[in-house]
């Protein structure tokens, strides 16, 4: 039975591509749809300002009229120029256990590369950092988050036999928290506030972080630059986020901390409770009653508190100030019932990041990866 490609045009089949991914992984546990309209403000040219540097194109695989395979090109040429390279990457990638399925995806997608002058093809990744990174190799058997794509077992034996090899891995870990603030972080946080002239800001009411939100997302870009693959936010995609995920956050779970001096931001964690189970029950859909869940998720009473993002400025790293966020967080996560914390992807060589989790009873639970093929 032949396979079918067909590249996504008009968005009533970008609707199709988007919804595949629920679709095939309806009743499993641990799988976490994305929220479909976000998807497609992603990958939409007109919505998404990446597409000031990017490029992209989709592709469904079809079998006797169904769709059974998915698969996304996009060329960042920010990230290609800050790393010396002529890369394609594969994203949004989801098919059947079906080893032709897959081979023409990626045949597919291999082409677009190689005509648009590239040298080479990894993945998965998306526009930014911010989108689905990595592919699960490890950790099956454990519930997903909002901020991770699962995959079936079978999706990294395909890729091999394609040739793909591994290029980084993230790691995933799960945090107890503790019942209060480690002596350890106390004490070191109270000295590094007073040292470097530092303090915690905390928000109650949306209309105080503004003033900082942009800050926050220059942060992240100082922070997260020497990381694999990052490519630097434009002005207009930290606007875009801005108004995309502010709104949404729960404000107490937020912790900037400020030099004193000039107000400016040197270090930041954003949390939020773990949206997980209420996204599986809203299959990605906020209406009809997919908002219903979210919103009991965000303000009821959880066991799991998902840390989305965290970052010091490199001036301040390896000060302490990771302390400090953990002496502000934590009698948070307490007061609010949680027991755990999910770190979501850390790069396996981010040494930094993951030396935090030393004085913490941890578990290792997931292992992602980005895969690469060098095509001339």
């Amino acid at each position: 039975m032949a396979v079918k490609i067909v590249e996504v045009k008009d968005k009533s089949s970008l609707r199709k591509f988007v919804k595949f991914n629920t679709e095939l992984y309806a009743g499993n546990p641990y799988h976490v749809p994305a929220l479909i309209e976000d998807e497609l403000m992603t990958l939409r040219k007109d919505k998404n300002p990446a597409f000031d540097f990017c490029e992209s194109a989709y592709f469904l695989a079809y079998k006797e009229d169904r769709i059974v395979g998915r698969i996304a090109g996009i060329i960042n040429h920010k990230a290609n120029a800050t790393w010396n390279q002529k890369y394609a990457r594969f994203g949004f990638v989801d098919f059947i256990d079906d080893e032709e399925v897959s081979a023409e995806l990626f045949n597919t997608v291999e082409k677009w590369a190689l005509q648009k002058g590239m040298d080479g093809i990894q993945g998965p990744l998306g526009f930014t950092d911010l989108d689905h990174e990595g592919l699960l190799v490890w950790g099956f058997d454990q519930l997903g988050t909002m901020a991770t794509a699962y995959s079936f077992p079978y999706y990294k034996e395909h890729l091999e036999k394609l040739g793909y090899t591994k290029e980084q891995d993230w790691n995933e870990f799960l945090v107890k928290v503790p019942e209060e603030v480690p002596e350890k972080h106390r004490r070191i946080s109270e000295i590094v506030l007073k040292k470097y002239g530092l303090k915690i800001m905390k928000f109650k009411r949306i209309k105080e972080i503004w003033p900082y939100a942009k800050r926050i997302f220059e942060l992240v870009n100082e922070a997260y630059r020497p990381l694999y693959g990052y490519s630097e936010l434009s002005e207009k995609q930290i606007d875009y986020y801005i108004k995309m995920y502010i709104p949404m956050l729960r404000l107490d779970m937020i912790t900037v901390i400020i030099r004193e001096s000039d107000d400016a931001v040197v270090g930041l964690a954003i949390s939020m409770p773990s949206m997980s189970k209420a996204l599986q029950k809203s299959r990605g859909s906020i209406f009809p009653f997919g908002w219903f869940h979210l919103l009991k998720a965000l303000y009821g009473k959880g066991k799991i508190v998902d840390l989305l993002i965290m970052g010091v400025s490199p001036e301040y790293q390896n000060k302490g100030v990771n302390a400090i966020i953990f002496y502000d967080l934590i009698p948070v996560y307490k007061r609010m019932g949680f027991v755990y914390a999910e770190s979501n992807p850390e790069l396996e060589l981010n040494h930094k990041m993951q030396s935090q989790w030393g004085d913490f009873d941890v578990r290792h639970h997931k292992t992602r990866r980005a895969f690469i093929k060098h095509l001339k």
